[in-house]
């Protein structure tokens, strides 16, 4: 299974069978399908980071083209922009996170290591 397919399905990045989340985000402890075991994967803070910086360059340019083309009130802005900040961050955090625990496996990266 590639590692694109595998993170969008939330599947194990050994077999692509087993779900690779428990709950939304909560990382599985083991695929139930072959066993691989989670434990030693921890995408850390990056998915957050990387999410912030895509939905704020998102919003900002979106914001400031609506503003500059149509001028709308204030309350327009707030919502418009904070229901697609809210809904933009909970779908790519869970697709973030999923991919950066796919590349993990794959490159078999772990905590400490520069060989």
């Amino acid at each position: 299974m590639s590692v694109a397919r595998a993170a969008l399905l939330g599947r194990c990045p050994r077999c692509g069978q087993g779900a690779l989340f428990d709950g939304y985000l909560k990382v599985a402890p083991r695929c139930s399908a072959c066993g691989l075991d989670y434990g030693p994967f921890d995408a850390g803070d990056g998915p957050a980071v990387f999410v912030i910086l895509i939905v704020g360059a998102i919003v900002t340019v979106s914001a400031l083209i609506v503003e500059v083309k149509y001028q709308p009130p204030y309350w327009v802005h707030v919502a418009l922009w904070v229901p697609l900040v809210i809904v933009l961050s909970l779908v790519l955090l869970r697709l973030a996170k999923a991919l950066l625990l796919v590349l993990q496996y794959r490159h078999n990266a772990g905590e400490g290591r520069l060989e």
